[in-house]
């Protein structure tokens, strides 16, 4: 089943892009569009806002709809919505196309989870979830990249239009590879029964170990370019190679992750939460000096995807009988956790607090997400319960 995952990593890829793709040409379509640079800016927090409101809006509206459907319609949303960025006239229009091809993207990897693991044989659902993710993760190490230089060789409205080619490429790869059945149920969930999931204490638990993970990532990565010149004395030309080894070790840890997840799910997750405490605090030690430092860096990138994986394994495990809502939140509480760890970021700098204290911000979210995932595995065990059957099995 891979040539149906690749179709889905793609599109992943596609999505991926075009989200962080925007922060390298920002300069670019600022002026283009006549705005300044801050005000640009919205076009990042809009995508963000549009992930995580409008995918879970979406996502509910079509449950009724094919899956192979639904993401055949996102991925041609989203071609439509680059092209249509390509030539927008201003800035009010761009930020709009924004936030829709967010709402697609926001549903898209939710649909596109369960539609992975819906693939895969129970013991590689890890897996699948893994070569979703690391669509994510390839994107910033290959998508941004070339999409800053094609925007700095030819415009930044070049980008866009080569996303656009990019969509179309998804779109015939995923007609052609992924199965008419794909994703599909006996019967779709009610409202009240995609509600009544998210009260499982596996999956709220899942939504706290995902928020602090993020507190552990963004807190630090948000401010890792000001960290690594002010705190560690790195010259600026060096940073994007660090930052590329950070995307390198996020892609490899996707993989690692997805493998663990198939493994020994919770004991593997709890072990890799401690880990990151250790590698938090690590960083927090070895800031002022660069050789250790990058290498903290790396490491630290690789375990933050690492873990991501087997929480949304758990997640979409613990909603098979219901996971069109569940899905959509995963992405949406990635983002609303993106804005919350760059925000308590923000409040540690103008506090005096300094670039050097943000990782042990996370070292305090790692070891409460460490207690909350022991917490829930023991009740998991006392319970004595089991994961719901996929609602087409039941």
């Amino acid at each position: 089943m891979m040539l149906p995952l690749i179709a889905l990593f793609l599109a992943a890829f596609a999505f991926g892009t075009t989200e962080f793709v925007i922060a390298g040409v920002l300069p670019e379509v600022a002026q283009g569009l006549g705005v300044s640079v801050p005000t640009a800016g919205y076009l990042v927090s809009g995508y963000a806002c549009g992930i995580a409101i409008g995918g879970p809006l979406l996502a509910l509206a079509t449950s009724k709809v094919s899956r192979k459907t639904l993401l055949l319609c996102l991925a041609v949303a989203f071609t439509l919505g680059q092209a249509a960025c390509a030539l927008a006239p201003d800035f009010t229009s761009m930020l709009l196309l924004r936030i829709a091809i967010a709402v697609a993207h926001g549903t898209y990897f939710g649909v596109a989870m369960v539609v992975a693991v819906s693939l895969v044989r129970e013991d590689q659902r890890g897996r699948a979830v893994a070569v979703i993710l690391s669509g994510l993760t390839v994107s910033n190490i290959i998508g941004v990249p070339a999409g800053t230089a094609i925007g700095a060789f030819w415009g930044w409205r070049a980008t866009f239009w080569v996303m656009g080619g990019l969509g179309i490429v998804a779109i015939i790869a995923m007609l052609v590879l992924l199965p008419r059945t794909a994703g599909a149920t006996s019967r779709p969930a009610g409202l009240a029964r995609e509600v009544r999931v998210l009260g499982r204490q596996q999956v709220w638990t899942s939504l706290i170990l995902m928020l602090m993970l993020m507190i552990g990532q963004f807190g630090l990565f948000t401010y890792i370019t000001p960290t690594l010149l002010e705190v560690t004395g790195l010259d600026e030309s060096l940073i994007p190679w660090v930052l590329l080894l950070n995307g390198v070790g996020a892609t490899i840890g996707v993989f690692v992750g997805g493998k663990l997840s198939d493994w020994k799910l919770m004991p593997s997750l709890i072990a890799m939460l401690a880990l990151q405490a250790a590698m938090l605090a690590a960083i927090y030690a070895v800031a002022p000096y660069p050789v250790p430092m990058v290498g903290a860096i790396v490491i630290w990138g690789g375990l933050n995807f690492a873990i991501g994986a087997p929480i949304q394994t758990r997640i979409l495990t613990w909603t098979a009988d219901a996971s069109n809502l569940a899905s959509s939140l995963i992405p949406s509480g990635f983002n609303v956790g993106i804005a919350f760890a760059a925000s308590l970021g923000a409040a540690m700098l103008n506090a005096g607090l300094g670039y050097r204290s943000l990782p042990l911000a996370g070292v305090i979210a790692m070891l409460v997400a460490v207690a909350v995932a022991v917490a829930s595995q023991s009740w998991e065990w006392r319970s004595r319960s089991m994961p719901p059957l996929p609602a087409a099995a039941e």
